[in-house]
Formats: C-alpha cells, structure tokens, sequence
C-alpha cells in the first residue's frame, strides 16, 4: 500500500541547503522493521513515520529513525514533519501551536509567519563533563584540551557533550579525527562566538558524531537546543540568537533561539522538496 511522502528541508531561509527529512505520511500499519529498513534505505540522517496520537493533547504522533535505530526526539526531524504534517492539511487544536507526541514526550511546537519552533525538552543529563571526557572529546577535535574554554552534557536523547571554543573561526578551523569518531560513542557539538556586528550570525556551530552513519551533521536541531539552554542559563549567550551551523559542509543552516520566561526556543525555515508517495519494503 503507498502511502503520502515527502522530503523537507529545515533551517535554511532560502534556496541555500540546510538539512533534508524524509517523511512517510499514515504510517500506523507498519511495522517497526518496515520503519527501520526504510529509513536505512533513504540513508538521511533521520526518516519520521506519522502516525496517529495516542496521549490526550497530542495533534499527531511520531516516530524517528536513523537509517541504524530509533530515536526518542530529534530537532530537524520535529519540525520538517510539522511542517509536512500541517501541508498534508493537519489542524492543530490551536491556531498557534501544535503538539508532536515523541517517544521522549510530548513537544510544543510554534508556528510564526516564516519559521516553525519546538519547545526544547528537558535535559536527560545535564552536568560538567569530568576529566577523562575532556581529554578524549580534546583528541577526537584533535586540539589542545586547554583551547577549550567549557565543556558540559546537554543531552535530550541523541547523548550530545557540548564543547565552547574561543571563536567561530576556531570552529571553522576543526580537523577532527573523522574515523575515530565514527567508531566512538561520543556525539559532540561545538560553539563558538563571531566577534563582529556584521557577522552572518552570532555563533558558528558544528556537530559531529551526529548520527549513526554520519560523522558531521548539517544542520541539527537537537544539539542547538541543548547549547542554548546551557549558554542562556549560565549568561554565555542572550536570550534570543542566530546560529550557524553546516557552513563547512557547504550548507547554509541559519538557527533562530527565543528564550522566554518558560522555553528555550529553537526554530527555523522550512520547505518542502520533494512530493510523492513511496510503499516501504516488507
């Protein structure tokens, strides 16, 4: 049976690249491994399944997969199937908002005229990374360990360590050890700040070890959140904010944060590429 798909490119606000999602529209009658062997086959970063809402408040529900295993929530991944779900004519029970249910919970997502937010989730672990951490996340950036000014667990599923360097160019500049982070367990994302007024954004991001089958991420929702919700709490960076993040890929990923007196915001554009209908294997 064939089923409605579509592939949504999130957080470029132009006809640059930011990050492509695969999403397969009334997924509910297949299976997990169906789910699996799909997304393994469209060997993007992430593949979503729409399926419908099993918690009280939730519009829609949705599963995430990497072409190697299931995810409890990512970022681009929450809003390029908002996105798809409200093109496919979804209505929200607010004109506002609408609620995505996840494996990690149920996530706020905002919409405005030009971009969609998701309420970051709660950290899962959030706490100073020890010694032994700096060091190897030192040797797999293959920089000195003292170039880096913090380092913490911002995790919300994906097991991201966030690392502040001292600028955006010092970001750009990474050469990491690509084949040992491939190999590693490490999910590392890395920041650091532009010093000029008439820079393209305010922090340069890159995240490595990002997905399984990747080792650098374009664009990834789910690392920004966690950076923004330790840089904003501990005064590193103000409440609202651009990141950059895929430059060194070639891509053009602009991240938009708002914090308020209750969520950390993380948002961007987003626009459908491809549309059709696909029949997943098995």
């Amino acid at each position: 049976m064939s089923r409605a798909f579509r592939q949504v490119d999130v957080f470029a606000p132009g006809p640059q690249p930011g990050n492509p999602v695969a999403v397969v529209h009334d997924a509910d009658r297949l299976t997990d491994q169906q789910m699996q062997t799909f997304a393994h086959w469209t060997n993007l970063s992430e593949t979503t399944f729409l399926l419908r809402p099993t918690q009280p408040g939730a519009d829609y529900r949705v599963r995430i997969f990497t072409p190697q295993r299931e995810l409890p929530f990512a970022g681009h991944p929450t809003l390029g199937t908002a996105h798809a779900w409200l093109e496919a004519g979804g209505r929200p029970g607010s004109e506002t908002e609408l609620v995505q249910e996840t494996a990690a919970g149920l996530i706020t997502v905002r919409r405005s005229d030009d971009a969609l937010f998701f309420a970051a989730p709660p950290l899962v672990r959030d706490e100073p990374a020890d010694e032994s951490t700096r060091s190897t996340v030192a040797r797999l950036l293959d920089i000195d360990v003292a170039r880096i000014e913090a380092m913490r667990w911002i995790d919300n599923g994906p097991g991201w360590v966030g690392v502040v360097l001292p600028s955006a160019d010092d970001v750009l500049g990474l050469r990491p050890r690509m084949s040992e982070i491939g190999e590693s367990q490490f999910k590392i994302g890395v920041v650091g700040f532009f010093d000029s007024p008439d820079s393209p954004a305010d922090v340069e991001v890159r995240a490595f070890g990002a997905g399984d089958g990747s080792q650098e991420d374009p664009v990834t929702g789910s690392l920004n959140a966690g950076l923004a919700q330790w840089l904003i709490r501990e005064g590193r960076a103000p409440a609202a904010y651009v990141a950059r993040q895929g430059t060194a890929l070639g891509r053009r990923g602009m991240v938009r944060v708002e914090a308020d007196h209750e969520n950390v915001w993380v948002g961007g554009a987003t626009r459908t590429i491809i549309r059709g209908s696909v029949d997943p294997f098995g």
